[in-house]
């Protein structure tokens, strides 16, 4: 399919060098969607854990040890990258209630 740039006499097709830059750069934008859904991951993974800290600041300011629930779902977050769907297939950590 023929591509078109907008010029201001209207579109022109692509020239067949500029078929294949194009070509080349959606290639390089598909080679690196892992890293990208990858990057979107950890930083919801660093979200989930940074909302989860005030139970361990109340544990370490009380004395109290942290509920064994509590540590299995941030362990849980931390080991995410780990799990064999990454980055495209997660299995989310379901919070304490």
């Amino acid at each position: 399919m023929t591509r078109f740039k907008a010029t201001s006499n209207g579109p022109i097709p692509f020239t067949e060098e500029e078929e294949l830059e194009r070509d080349k750069e959606e290639a390089e934008w598909l080679a690196q969607s892992s890293i990208r859904a990858a990057i979107d991951v950890r930083k919801k993974r660093e979200q989930l854990l940074s909302e989860s800290d005030w139970m361990v600041s109340r544990y370490m300011e009380t004395g109290v040890k942290l509920s064994d629930e509590w540590g299995a779902y941030r362990q849980s977050l931390r080991d995410i990258p780990q799990q064999p769907g990454f980055p495209e297939n997660i299995i989310w950590p379901v919070p304490p209630s």
